[in-house]
């Protein structure tokens, strides 16, 4: 019975994607509606986040950010269901990429890229990198229980030529391409929460003591592979601009921690500028340090 519901999920979510944007926009509003007021959607961690992060800021303005926050989440949403057939041509004008031309310095240099970014802006779109340039896009996801959605989304996220890799094939897969001498990019959210026993660095992250992943520090040091951040800005409803920020050409020479405090540095401010864009609804702060 559950594999028969999710296939008919399957099938109305790909009849939606045929909308066209303004219209999903619309529904958006509608779901808004919903989950804001009705469901309440992890209202109490939004607002635990945003008060914690936002210490300065009184409740008039947290209120105004958690609002903007879910309608924001509520369009990434439906864009990322139009994502399954959107044309090459729209969302390459909805979102650009301002400076792609780094990526030939780096593969004129024989060198592969470890692109970090965090939960911010529309992730998912990123993935259509790949039609901007000619190089093996890979970005890490963790696969879902239900194989019927775990399916879509994988759909989803190849749509224009990525090649998504299961969290647990990373290092084994980043491994076969380097020994084939094929540069990628790969593609690590560097704002997701360790594993309670996986922890081995905290630091100050939006006034908060925070958990920092460090495995993806650890395999730019093994592979040798250049380091960029990817800053993403929304622009307007259904439109974003992309910037590569170069970190690290050299990894191996620098300290423990270095490049996981360099990237969550940037990601901080960039909340810090526009903080609706940013996933509140994350239980980022689950753990307490002195746990």
């Amino acid at each position: 019975m559950i594999k028969l519901l999710s296939y008919i999920v399957y099938g109305l979510v790909r009849l939606i994607s045929y909308l066209p944007l303004p219209v999903l926009y619309f529904f958006s509003d509608i779901v808004y509606l919903f989950v804001y007021y009705i469901f309440r959607y992890r209202r109490k961690v939004v607002t635990e986040n945003l008060k914690n992060s936002f210490p300065e800021k009184s409740d008039k303005e947290i209120k105004k950010i958690r609002k903007e926050f879910y309608s924001h989440f509520c369009d990434t949403f439906i864009e990322t269901i139009k994502q399954w057939t959107i044309s090459d041509e729209e969302i390459k004008k909805r979102c650009k990429f301002l400076n792609p031309e780094i990526f030939d310095i780096y593969q004129e240099q024989n060198k592969s890229i470890i692109a970090i970014l965090g939960h911010y802006g529309n992730w998912e779109w990123l993935s259509s990198f790949a039609i901007w340039k000619n190089i093996y896009v890979l970005p890490i996801y963790k696969p879902l229980h239900n194989k019927v959605f775990d399916k879509m989304f994988l759909k989803i996220r190849k749509r224009f030529g990525a090649i998504p890799l299961a969290k647990d094939d990373t290092l084994r897969t980043m491994i076969k391409y380097r020994n084939e001498k094929k540069h990628t990019t790969t593609v690590f959210i560097g704002d997701q929460t360790p594993k309670k026993n996986s922890i081995h660095y905290w630091t100050k992250f939006l006034n908060q003591d925070t958990p920092i992943l460090i495995g993806t520090e650890r395999i730019a040091k093994k592979l040798d592979q250049v380091i960029v951040f990817i800053k993403m800005n929304k622009i307007k409803r259904g439109y974003y601009e992309v910037e590569f920020i170069p970190l690290f050409d050299n990894p191996r020479e620098t300290k423990e921690f270095e490049i996981s405090e360099k990237h969550t540095r940037i990601l901080e401010n960039i909340i810090k500028e526009n903080p609706a864009y940013w996933l509140w609804s994350h239980k980022r702060w689950k753990h307490k340090k002195q746990d």
